[in-house]
């Protein structure tokens, strides 16, 4: 049994593949998916969004604290910049940080410079990958 349906809820897949589902297919996908997951069902297979595998996976993934974060660099990052640097590690835009942490935009992108010259990174993206990955001091 494959399921078409709305929904691309994680809890609501997870139900279906409890009730026997081998798929779940959200409208959100074109025809050819369907074909696909019709044709890899039939195979043996089972077909889920890869958005919701995603929201799973993050879900499961252990999040670092910004204590941890500060750890991780050698304890070398204030408090403040640690709490920067979990929301670039989330990918959060500059404003969004600032409203959250209660200062300036211009505040976020000093500390976010600072924790770019800590990991020794050249631009956010690697910072931020740097600080979603064990040892972000390795090159």
């Amino acid at each position: 049994m494959i399921v078409l349906a709305e929904s691309e809820e994680l809890q609501e897949i997870l139900a279906a593949m409890d009730s026997g589902a081998v798929g779940y297919i959200p409208a959100s996908v074109g025809v050819d998916a369907i074909v696909d997951a019709a044709t890899l069902a039939s195979s043996g297979g089972s077909f889920l969004p890869a958005a919701s595998l995603r929201a799973l996976r993050d879900t499961l993934a252990p999040t670092p604290s910004p204590q941890s974060i500060g750890a991780l660099l050698d304890g070398n990052l204030t408090c403040r910049q640690a709490a920067v640097a979990e929301a670039l590690r989330r990918g959060k835009p500059n404003k969004i940080i600032a409203y959250e942490l209660r200062v300036s935009e211009s505040t976020v992108k000093i500390h976010i410079r600072s924790i770019m010259k800590k990991l020794n990174a050249s631009n956010r993206t690697e910072a931020a990958f740097r600080l979603n990955h064990a040892n972000p001091l390795d090159p």
